[in-house]
Parts: structure tokens; C-alpha cells; sequence
């Protein structure tokens, strides 16, 4: 498996992690899941990110997880783990394991207790010493879940230092004026230019991808929508793509809920006939019967406005 590097675009969906009803780890399910969005258009996978829900899986477990994925995949596209931990030594570990398994890199996010634009450049360079010069890394900017606010000078003096930092995941909100000063510091400051992809359920695709995004790297049970979005601007017909995203916007957004969004992508998937449950590992939320209800109704209404486009 290639290295990740700053040429990284497309869409690298986060990939949920399938659990059987009683709370295992659904190994064929993963099978049919990474599958799925191989045929759905993804140019890349991430897997133990934060709606993969990582932390609920033993240290064994996820070994476990990264490995058929890898093997699934084949080789055919990138996959990036999450390794984010409480201390540098985890982190190490995890990430040499992964990439031994080939992963093409790893993606960390700040701990919360970082305050100062100081300590968050002081955290990344000690990332990069810990992983060393051969594991490529991702920087997660997820303030919305972190509490850690990353200055857009701060990403770029980490840009400027740290060779192995190749990707920056956006999910600051707003954010769309982080995107454009970075664009901007490489197109008239020098400033190396590293891959961008955005996250946050691909609700400001169009508008990240005019401002100069690579793509995403997100979830959503319909990644179509993401790849398409991604093919028609990058064939130069934002205005498709647009009515595309258009399409799906009513449904990505009831996903995006705080705390029941996870419990819509997996029953979703499940429908979709992706992964065999929509059980989330305990402890997590289920959908009433309303919830199910408003879903299948948005399912409903996108597949006639799709139906207009076609």
C-alpha cells in the first residue's frame, strides 16, 4: 500500500464499524460494508474515527478491525486510521501496528486539554517525533468535539515544519474562511500545499470544494452523494453539482444530529442492505419509532428528487 500524501482528493468516507445485535464485532458485515463504499465511489477509507466509535472497542478488537478492512480493500484505495489516544506511547503503538497491517497513514486529534496556540504546536511536533518520519499523518481539526480551537497560522506554521503532516481534516464550523487563507498562504506565501479534505457529514461540500477542499472525509450512508458532488466539481459543473447535493441536503442533515446521528447512519446502511445490523455498541442511542418514521420519509422524498434529475 502507497504512503498517504498531499495528493490525497476524492472522498474518504469514515467508515461506521458493524456490531451484531447482542454486541460483537460484525467481521462480515465488514466485508459487505467496505465493498459498499468501494462500489458507492470512495477514494479512500478511514476507519477507528469518531463516529466509528473507536473508543469502545478493546485495543484487541480494533487490531482486529483495521486488519479486514486492509485486507478487504486489497490495496484498491487508501486507508487512514484514527490513532488519536491520551498519551504518545498508545499512539506509537497503534500506528506501527497499522501501518504494518498497510494502512497509508493515520489521522490524530488535538486532546482537549490543549489551550494555547503553543501547546498545539508543541502537541504536533511531538506527534511527529513519536511516529516517526515513515507514518504520514492527518490533522484533525474537529473543535466542535475537541473544545481545541486551531488558528489557521497555527496550521500553517505545523505545515511549514512537520513534512509528515500531508492532510488537514476540516470540520471547523463556520469554517469556509480557514479553507481560503490556507489556499491562499500556498498560492502566494509558498507554503506547501497538503491535502484537505472536510468532514462534518458533508454539509458544506459544495461551498469547501469552491474554496479550494480536496474533497471529504466523512460519513453518510448515501457516499454517492459525496463522490458525485466531488466528480461534477472537478469536471467543472458546480452548478450539478449543486443539484445533486441539493437532493440529499434534507436527509444528510437530520443525520447530522448531535447524539442520534450515528443510530440514522447505521439504520440507514442496514436498509441499504450495507451491514446486517444498526446496532451501536452500549452505550448508545436508539431510534424511537417517530425517528424511523421522519427517515423513511426523507429516504422517500430524495429518491423522487432524484428521480428529477436523472
Amino acid at each position: 500500500m502507497s504512503r498517504l500524501s498531499e495528493d490525497a482528493s476524492g472522498v474518504y468516507v469514515i467508515s461506521a464499524t458493524p456490531f451484531t445485535e447482542d454486541g460483537r464485532l460484525d467481521l462480515a458485515s465488514t466485508d459487505r460494508l467496505v465493498d459498499f463504499y468501494l462500489e458507492k465511489g470512495a477514494t479512500g477509507l478511514t476507519v477507528l474515527g469518531m463516529m466509528g466509535e473507536a473508543p469502545k472497542l478493546t485495543a484487541e478488537e480494533a487490531r482486529i478491525f483495521v486488519q479486514r478492512v486492509v485486507a478487504r480493500v486489497e490495496g484498491r484505495i487508501p486507508v487512514v486510521v484514527g490513532v488519536s489516544a491520551p498519551g504518545l506511547a498508545p499512539m506509537r503503538e497503534l500506528a506501527h501496528n497499522v501501518m504494518d497491517q498497510g494502512a497509508a497513514g493515520v489521522m490524530v486529534a488535538p486532546p482537549s486539554t490543549l489551550r494555547t496556540d503553543q501547546q498545539i504546536y508543541d502537541y504536533y511536533e511531538s506527534v511527529a517525533e513519536a511516529l516517526g518520519p515513515d507514518v504520514p499523518f492527518v490533522l484533525q481539526d474537529y473543535p466542535l468535539t475537541t473544545g481545541v480551537q486551531i488558528a489557521t497560522p497555527v496550521i500553517v506554521r505545523i505545515v511549514q515544519a512537520l513534512p509528515t503532516c500531508v492532510m488537514l481534516k476540516h470540520e471547523d464550523w463556520p469554517g469556509l474562511a480557514k479553507i481560503t487563507a490556507l489556499r491562499r498562504a500556498s498560492e502566494t506565501e509558498g507554503l506547501r500545499r497538503i491535502s484537505i479534505l472536510v468532514g462534518n457529514g458533508g454539509l458544506f461540500l459544495p461551498e469547501e470544494i469552491g474554496r479550494g477542499a480536496d474533497g471529504a472525509m466523512t460519513g453518510f450512508a448515501y457516499p454517492e452523494m459525496m463522490s458525485d458532488v466531488w466528480k461534477a466539481y472537478s469536471s467543472g459543473d458546480p452548478e450539478q453539482a449543486h443539484d445533486l447535493f441539493d437532493a440529499y441536503l434534507p436527509l444528510a442533515r437530520y443525520e447530522q444530529q448531535p447524539g442520534l446521528g450515528l443510530a440514522v447512519r447505521k439504520y440507514v446502511l442496514a436498509k441499504r442492505g450495507a451491514i446486517a445490523s444498526a446496532a451501536l455498541r452500549r452505550p448508545g442511542p436508539k431510534l424511537s419509532r417517530a425517528d424511523i418514521a421522519d427517515v423513511e420519509r426523507l429516504i422517500e422524498r430524495q429518491t423522487r428528487r432524484l428521480q428529477h434529475l436523472a
